[in-house]
C-alpha cells in the first residue's frame, strides 16, 4: 500500500490522466485508478480532487442523462488541462530520473 502523503503530490495529475483519454465520471474514475493498481482508492478521495480540478479550470464537467438512474457528472479535460499534464511529464521525468540515480547508487554500494 503507497502511503498517502506519496500519492498527495500525483494523484491529481493521474486524475487529469485518466480524464484526458475519455470524458468519464466519478465512479469510473475510481475503477481506472483501481485498474491500474490503486486497489485501496475510494471515491470519497477522488471526489475532492474533481473539485479541485474543476476550480483551477482543468477539467470541465457536464451532466448527462443515465440509463441506470439518475444523470451523471462527466468530466472533460481543458487546454490548461493538457498543459498541467505536459508539466507534470516533464517534472515526473526529471523527478525519476533523480530518485532512480539515488536508488542506483545505494545498489551498487550493497
Amino acid at each position: 500500500m503507497i502511503p498517502s502523503q506519496m500519492l498527495k503530490g500525483v494523484l491529481e495529475d493521474c486524475v487529469l490522466e485518466i480524464i484526458s483519454k475519455d470524458d468519464l465520471y466519478g465512479y469510473l474514475i475510481v475503477q481506472e485508478l483501481r485498474d491500474y493498481g490503486f486497489e485501496d482508492m475510494v471515491e470519497g478521495t477522488i471526489y475532492p480532487i474533481l473539485l479541485r480540478l474543476e476550480k483551477k479550470n482543468l477539467v470541465t464537467a457536464e451532466y448527462r442523462a443515465s440509463e441506470l438512474g439518475p444523470r451523471r457528472k462527466y468530466y472533460h479535460i481543458t487546454e490548461e488541462g493538457l498543459k498541467q499534464l505536459d508539466n507534470f511529464y516533464e517534472n515526473w521525468k526529471e523527478l525519476s530520473q533523480i530518485i532512480n540515480r539515488i536508488l542506483n547508487s545505494k545498489e551498487e554500494e550493497e
